[in-house]
This record gives C-alpha cells, structure tokens and sequence, in this order.
C-alpha cells in the first residue's frame, strides 16, 4: 500500500513537472511573440519617422514640383504635380449678397445647396443643404444621363424650399466636384471620366453645355460656368471671409490642395487677371524623401493605379485605416497577436475605416474600451488584453502622425512657393473628416506647421476648418462668378 503510494506521488509530481515545464515553454513562446510585435513595431514607426529635417526636404521638393510644373508644358514636365489652372475668373471679395444655389458631385451621391450671403464678410445663413444618391444604373449611364438626374433633383428642390422667396443672384450655379479616389472609381465606374479640368479644357466646356441643357429641359432657371474641383470652392469660402485666405486643402477620402498663384508666374494668357486660382492634385505627389514602409509599398503594388498618388494614399481617408489593417495583419500573422489563428475580416481590404481608426486611437478609457469595440464589430476579434489594444491605438497613432506632418509639409510648402512666409499673414483652409472630426490627426497637422516655421514665423500661418461645411464652396463659387459679369457660360 505505501509502495502505491509512493508511486502516486511520483506519478503526480511528474505530472506536475510536465505541465509546469509547458506553462513555461508556453510563456517562452508569448514572450518572444510579444517581443518580435514589439520590434515590428518600432521598426514600422522608425520607417514613418518625419523629423523637421525631412519634413522640409518633402516641402521643398514640393515647392520645385510646382514650379517645374508651372515653366514646362504637359508633355515635357517631369514634375508629379500637375497644376491646373481653374475655371474660376474671379474669387469673393466678401462683398457679395444674395441667394445662391449650389451642386457638388460626389462619387455616388450629390448633394443640392442653396444659401444666403450677407456681404460684408457676414456668415453664410439660411442654409438648406439636401444629399440625394445616384442609382448605379445612373453612375455607370453617360454624363447627360447623370446631368438629367441632378437636373430633375435640382428642380424638385426648389420647389419644395417655397420658402425661398428670392430667385438666385442672376440665375447662376455653382457646380464643384469632389473627385473620388481612383480605388472607388475602379469599383463603381462613372458616368464621367473623373479628372481636372483646365480653364480651356474642351471637354470641361461641352460638360457644362450639356448640364445647363438639362437644366433648360427641367425649367431650371440657372445655368452653371464650370466644373471646378471642390478645393477652389473652399478656397472660395475662405476668400469670402479674408483676403488673406491664400490656399485650401482637402483631407477626405482623398486629398488635394488649391491656392491662389501671382499671375505673372504663369502663362501670358492670363495677365489681364492679378491672381489665378490652381488646383494642385497633390495627392500624387511623390519624392524620394516620403517615408515608405512595406505596407506602402504593397498598398500601392495592389491599387488600381499602382506608382500614382503616393501622396495620397499616405494621408488620405481612403488609405490610413487600410495601413493600419495591413500592419496589424502582418502582427497577427507572425507574432499571433490576437491568437492561434489569423481572424478572416483582418484580411480583408479597406475594411478598416478612418472613422473607426480615429475612435480607436481618440480612446481615453483605461483598458481602452473603444478599440475592443471596434475590434470586435470591425473583424470579428473578441477576447483582447489592454496590452494588445494599446499596440493597436500606437499603430493607429504612427499612421496619422505621419499622414497628417506629410500634409503640414506640403501647407508649408505651397506658402514658400508664395514667398508668404516670412513676412505675410496666410490663412489656409481644410476641409475633410480626417481633419474636421479627427483630433489627434488635426493636433499633427498644427504641430508640424509650427515646429517647421517656428514660434517666430508660424504666427503668419492660419490653418482653420473651412466655412460653411461639406458642399458649400459651391455656393461662394456662384456668387464670385455672378460678381464678374463677364464669366463666360459654356
């Protein structure tokens, strides 16, 4: 019986032996997991680093894209920005009154605006804005199709506003359109080939002959001068509220930028005007000074337009959550970061939005209670320490850091090649839900213009939210157009 016993005993501590050398083979293993997250980490924050140094040598190299673009013609520019001279012939003065009725075409809705300026520098008022969604048999139709469409919503609209006594200011409309990024393009197809167009852009102008003939054919009593890029709209607003509003930026989906450029420093064609108004199409600049990391570079190797808007798809909306999903991705697959196995939504594309990325790296809660949410409603992930929802908000953090300095970088770089640095105030507006609604990814943006200049020279840079809210460039559009009264109507 003792000998029994003895056996038992042995036979237990043996057991115990083996399970407590497993725990501890286990430990080893996340441990080492946990180390190499770890170094995947600090490298990928490493390869995204923007110190001043680099941040001035992006600007820079921005500042000789926009001026090689300026002296060479399309075919012989070597430049990655594209500067398009804008249909615009005139920006506000602050002095405009009236009512205004404005389109903005989206990707796959538009919406209709209509509102009442003061003069005076008075804040836009009595805004009525409604967004309607294009059928898809619509997006993919031709432009006169999508032109008929916004021309019988547009009809309806002012019908149904009856309170609207006054007709617009001489019947003109403001028309911008906000360009969707070439990824959804890809996917949804359009009725219009989706580019900038020139102020003598031929096919710009038979667009907007065939948009005011819908608008004939639907008793619309308004015509449309062009189709201008939404970033002029904006910097049309902020024109309207200061003379000194110099430039404007777009942070949605995608991104550009739009300023107002000397007149002389372009063609012959336009010195009868003091100043002209460019759109940059930033978003595909690119320069050996960007910092790219792997997940950049695979980004890009799998979009529809691999090589084009690097800029772009370094800070826009369309691109930072998927960043951040191809980062986390890449932990889990090697480091087993949220378990044994690779949860199947983490592998799927874009599915990671920038609303949902800025919620889970604006989380305050102690255990980081948001990103567990969002981890879970987003791919299906359950289960997270703290620790691990803390590596999730600092890659979160890396990827808007960087976004947002990239794009104080190039701020600072439009206002150098306007020699508006040192010696005059400048106020450039944003637009766009990273900046709007993102905190932290706004707070960069602001730092990085400051820590660029200075606390001597950043007090003669403004960088605040555009006016009126999404769409409403359109409408200041409209009334500095209505202003000139030789605006040419296509």
């Amino acid at each position: 019986m003792r000998k029994e016993v003895v056996v038992a005993a042995l036979g237990t501590v043996s057991t115990i032996v083996v399970v407590a050398a497993l725990l501890r083979q286990w430990q080893q293993q996340k441990e080492r997991q946990w180390r190499k997250t770890q170094r995947i980490l600090r490298k990928f924050a490493r390869e995204c680093a923007t110190s001043v140094p680099r941040l001035w040598q992006i600007s820079n190299a921005m500042v000789s894209d926009m001026e090689n673009s300026l002296i060479s013609n399309e075919t012989t520019t070597t430049s990655t920005i594209k500067l398009l001279i804008s249909y615009v012939a005139s920006l506000p003065t602050g002095n405009e009154e009236g009512l205004y009725y404005g389109v903005n075409l989206r990707g796959s809705n538009f919406l209709i605006l209509c509102a009442r300026l003061g003069g005076k520098n008075e804040p836009i008022s009595d805004i009525h804005r409604e967004e309607i969604l294009i059928p898809s048999n619509v997006i993919s139709g031709t432009s006169k199709e999508l032109f008929d469409y916004i021309a019988l919503h547009l009809a309806q609209f002012v019908v149904e506003h009856p309170d609207i006594n006054d007709a617009p200011k001489d019947n003109k409309l403001g028309f911008t359109i906000s360009y969707p990024v070439e990824q959804l393009a890809a996917r949804s197809g359009s009725a219009i080939k989706w580019e900038n167009f020139t102020a003598d852009d031929p096919v710009g102008k038979e667009l907007v002959k065939d948009f005011n003939q819908a608008l004939e054919n639907h008793g619309v009593d308004m015509r449309a001068f062009a189709l201008v890029d939404d970033t002029v709209g904006d910097l049309s607003g902020g024109r309207y509220y200061n003379k000194d509003s110099v430039a404007a930026i777009t942070l949605g989906m995608g991104t550009n930028a739009a300023y107002v450029e000397r007149a002389q420093a372009v063609s012959s064609k336009w010195q009868k005007s003091s100043e002209v108004t460019i759109s940059t199409d930033w978003g595909n600049f690119s320069c050996s000074y960007v910092p790219m990391t792997e997940f950049d570079v695979a980004l890009d190797a799998e979009s529809s337009n691999p090589g084009s808007r690097v800029f772009e798809k370094l800070v826009a909306g369309m691109y930072v959550g998927e960043i951040v999903r191809r980062v986390l991705l890449k932990m889990a697959e090697e480091t087993e970061l949220f378990g044994e196995c690779v949860p199947l939504k983490l592998k799927t594309p874009y599915l990671l939005r920038s609303p949902d990325m800025a919620a889970m790296h604006q989380d305050t809660s102690e255990d980081r209670d948001v990103v567990d949410e969002k981890l879970r409603d987003t791919f299906g992930i359950t289960n997270t320490t703290p620790m691990v929802r803390e590596v999730v908000a600092e890659v979160c953090d890396i990827v808007a850091e960087r976004g947002a300095r990239l794009v104080g970088a190039g701020i600072v770089g439009i206002l150098k090649k306007l020699g508006r640095i040192e010696s005059k105030k400048s106020i450039v507006t944003v637009e766009g839900g990273l900046y709007e609604h993102y905190r932290v990814f706004r707070n960069y943006l602001h730092s990085s213009v400051w820590e660029m200049l200075g606390s001597d020279l950043s007090d003669n840079v403004i960088v605040e939210h555009s006016h009126g809210g999404s769409g409403a460039g359109a409408i200041f559009l409209a009334a500095c157009q209505t202003q000139n009264k030789n605006t040419h109507i296509a």
